[in-house]
């Protein structure tokens, strides 16, 4: 593990050596959510890649705060909330709740901290404050725009010229001094959510939420910023004008990264066009380790694009790497402790061990490293065939090393939810017995079930059980 760790560095276009600002210490944000809707495995790819990400380089020695902010105030909430009935805060809490469970499914769990910009608003109204205190930003009535002819950096992320981005994402507004001057603070329409503030009712614009976020936890300048080559412009761009417009001090981020984006036959992921997956209806169909081995087959900063075969190989792939795992630990346990010799196993263990290392010191390069992954695999299921107490004991200690980091042999936080519905059906079926008098067979079923661990009660008005 002597390699040298390299990232490719969107501010820069290149791979950087990854020197971290203060050493052996990690601050890495990543744009998260908006919780208009539930997230879909095209969201699901970017947050498990830098979850992947996070538990590399903690694996490392790195001590890493991971922060990702939830989006639950924006223009999509406020009108999914009108068009539902819903007080928007309400409907943004709910989906968030969903979105943290699709993340507990899906292993993601290298994040220490989840921002929720409505939680932040004295921040971010601060920073709007200091904004035009400083001149870069102007009110037009209630609203507050940001003035890109203020900050002569602005398209140094996306490597465009202002006089180039005129002709892109304009807003309609006249009032504006210049087309591409976003909003910092949106002034009260009739009905819609709002905070108070200096210059009047109204809510946050988008970038100012995540910067007023970083700045909270992070100060002007930190490691790590990651999220979808989509947020790369106008996103990011505005996030790096407000701060360094704000503190004066640059870089925001050392490192930019940015995930390719998921597609399904060449089309990006779309209700409207019929091929949105929902996190929660893949992860219970194929499982979280299968969905992440799909993912790590195809490097982060790579679009990838969505076929049943492909998924289906990583799926098989992920319980190859279990059944490999779980057959050696067995072997492992029917040595009883007997010793022997190492046999030439260690060698290219230790080989594999380390390609896997070279690879994700490359730029994070996850298919390389699940190639060498399948190397150790291959090892221990030859080594199962003919066990030596010490090659066990390396090769199931690498599985579960390494296997840590790609989050592939991991158990399934949906497996409970799996057997609930298994014994549910059952009782079913049970219940069904019983009404046609057969209680033979229901008493059989029941006994069989405490046998293995379920307890089942039967009362005049249904059936519970218990483990």
């Amino acid at each position: 593990m002597s390699s040298e760790l390299r990232v490719y560095n969107t501010l820069t276009r290149r791979l950087d050596k990854f020197e971290p600002i203060r050493p052996n210490r990690v601050n890495m944000f990543v744009c998260g959510p908006t919780v208009w809707d539930v997230s879909h495995i095209g969201h699901g790819k970017t947050y498990v890649a830098y979850d992947i990400i996070a538990r590399y380089l903690r694996r490392k020695g790195f001590s890493v705060f991971f922060l990702l902010n939830i989006t639950d105030v924006d223009d999509k909430i406020i009108n999914r909330a009108h068009d539902l009935g819903e007080q928007p805060l309400v409907l943004a809490d709910r989906l968030a709740k969903a979105f943290f469970k699709d993340m507990k499914e899906l292993h993601v769990d290298s994040v220490n901290l989840y921002a929720k910009a409505s939680d932040h608003l004295p921040e971010i109204i601060d920073q709007v404050t200091g904004l035009l205190k400083k001149g870069i930003a102007y009110r037009v009535d209630d609203d507050v725009y940001f003035d890109l002819s203020k900050f002569p950096g602005y398209g140094k992320l996306s490597h465009q010229k202002l006089e180039d981005l005129r002709v892109h994402r304009v807003d309609p507004d006249p009032r504006k001094k210049h087309p591409g001057d976003f909003a910092l603070w949106k002034s009260q329409k009739p009905g819609e959510i709002f905070w108070e503030s200096a210059w009047g009712r109204g809510r946050p614009g988008w970038h100012i939420e995540d910067t007023a976020i970083t700045l909270t936890y992070f100060g002007p300048r930190y490691d790590v910023h990651g999220g979808g080559s989509d947020l790369i412009f106008p996103h990011h761009e505005a996030e790096i004008a407000q701060a360094e417009g704000l503190t004066g001090k640059k870089p925001l981020a050392r490192y930019w990264l940015h995930t390719g984006l998921m597609s399904i036959k060449g089309e990006e992921m779309h209700k409207s066009l019929g091929n949105f997956i929902p996190i929660r209806d893949m992860v219970r169909k194929v499982g979280a380790p299968g969905l992440r081995a799909f993912y790590a087959g195809t490097h982060y900063r790579s679009p990838l694009d969505f076929t049943e075969d492909a998924l289906q190989q990583a799926v098989s792939l992920a319980r190859r790497f279990r059944r490999a795992h779980d057959q050696l630990a067995l072997a492992r346990d029917r040595m009883t402790g007997k010793k022997g010799e190492a046999n030439l196993v260690l060698n290219p263990l230790d080989e594999a061990r380390d390609e896997f290392f070279k690879a994700m010191d490359d730029d994070f390069n996850t298919p390389g490293a699940l190639a060498a992954y399948i190397r150790i695999v291959g090892l221990a299921e030859e080594e199962a065939r003919s066990p030596k107490t010490e090659s066990v004991n390396a090769i199931i200690s690498a599985l579960e090393d390494l296997g840590s980091v790609l989050g592939v042999l991991e158990t399934e936080t949906v497996a409970q939810d799996r057997i609930s519905e298994l014994v549910n059906f059952v009782l079913e079926l049970r219940n069904e017995l019983r009404s046609k008098r057969d209680y033979e067979s229901a008493d059989r079923i029941r006994d069989r079930m405490a046998k293995l661990g379920f307890v089942v009660e039967d009362s005049a008005e249904q059936t519970h059980w218990m483990t």
